[in-house]
């Protein structure tokens, strides 16, 4: 994989170089992505230190792939598509369910026992083994979501590949991602952590502790805890708003799962959504 590696970064040095009728090319970004699309490589995961580490050489093979590849009519059954992007295939064989409605890109990977109601994964994603993304839920490109979790209805996870070196989001094992929120710009959520309805989790919002008022963190949720959508109020010329924010509200010990309705009770007590 180093000698795949070190073509790709040569190549992507020399881009604007490059024809799409070029054989060799095309042939060392083509195994990439197939790699990323097995799930024999991935674009990011997280360090010894916790923090991630982006296999940035991946993500300049899927811009060169976008680069090199050519728009063209794709139908499926009454549907027509136009694209550079193929669409994943194979699901029976990978143990994967896939709902009418819902469609991954070639290049992402959806791990055994994943199932996708309508909705879309996005190129370089990685959904883990048995987690749902439901109804019109998103998953965007590079983004890494962990095994046992459910994306539910309306979730948009965001994407990123430019530039090559940033981290995309990334969601640990066993979480429950509530309807309607928003985890972009490189946003990580711990592992075993319950989003409430309707949280916006970016890179630069506070996550602050409901017990101490302590920032934890900007943009990093916690493992093994429920956090929800909050506001901090702000003082400006204008006045004093109410700026976004989410708090964790309540600890959970390591491997503890809620039923539907112990989550509900913790949610309502605390005003939130479910």
């Amino acid at each position: 994989m180093a000698d795949l590696a070190a073509t790709i970064d040569e190549l992507w040095e020399r881009r604007t170089e490059l024809t799409p009728d070029d054989a060799d090319a095309n042939a060392a970004i083509g195994e990439a992505i197939a790699l990323l699309d097995r799930g024999e490589a991935r674009v990011a995961e997280l360090g010894a230190d916790g923090e991630p580490v982006v296999h940035q050489w991946l993500k300049q093979a899927i811009l060169l792939y976008f680069r090199q590849s050519q728009m063209q009519t794709i139908e499926l059954g009454p549907f027509e598509f136009a694209d550079k992007i193929p669409l994943k295939t194979d699901y029976a064989a990978a143990g994967v369910r896939v709902v009418p409605g819902a469609s991954a890109r070639y290049g992402s990977f959806l791990d055994r026992g994943v199932v996708m109601m309508p909705s879309y994964v996005n190129i370089g994603a990685r959904v883990g083994a048995n987690s749902m993304v439901d109804t019109w839920a998103t998953v965007g490109s590079c983004a890494q979501i962990g095994a046992n979790v459910h994306l539910s209805g309306g979730v948009g996870i965001g994407g990123v590949l430019e530039p090559p070196q940033a981290a995309p989001v990334m969601v640990g094992d066993d979480c429950l991602i509530g309807s309607r929120c928003i985890v972009a710009e490189g946003a990580r959520v711990g592992d075993g952590a319950v989003l409430g309805a309707g949280v916006i989790l970016t890179g630069s919002i506070p996550v602050i502790d409901a017990e101490t008022g302590e920032e934890l963190s900007r943009g990093v949720v916690p493992s093994w805890c429920v956090a929800v959508s909050a506001t901090r109020p702000r003082a400006f010329p204008g006045g004093e708003f109410g700026l976004p924010c989410v708090l964790v509200i309540k600890r959970l010990a390591e491997g503890e799962r809620h039923d539907k309705s112990a989550l509900n009770d913790v949610l309502r007590l605390h005003g939130a959504a479910t």
